[in-house]
């Protein structure tokens, strides 16, 4: 995910490398890294994660606090029907965090008024 501190503006799809994709996630290392040279070099900042947790809950995982590092990265976990937003104050930790989804057709007319 990309924005700011307020602000996710985008999110751009990784592959999954792990090795059983189906009941686990790992963000492909060489996209990731080319995001953040990206961002060093003047693009759009990471500032977190996606993934999805298709027959479970939209909260972490003792697999996710494993891969949580404590940099205060966002981590948004969508399930069929709901998603929810986590920070990671510290490794293995998640505190919630409040959202607002703001459809990008209307992010743009509010930004006309």
């Amino acid at each position: 995910m990309f924005g700011t501190a307020e602000t996710i503006d985008s999110a751009r799809p990784c592959p999954n490398v792990a090795p059983d994709p189906r009941r686990h996630f790992e963000i492909d290392p060489a996209a990731l890294f080319a995001a953040h040279r990206a961002a060093r070099q003047g693009g759009p900042a990471v500032v977190g994660h996606y993934h999805s947790h298709p027959s479970g809950t939209p909260t972490p995982s003792a697999r996710d606090a494993e891969g949580a590092m404590g940099d205060g990265a966002l981590w948004l976990i969508v399930t069929a029907s709901d998603a929810r937003l986590w920070r990671t104050p510290s490794a293995g930790a998640f505190v919630p965090v409040d959202y607002v989804a703001v459809d990008k057709a209307d992010r743009a007319s509010a930004q006309a008024l």
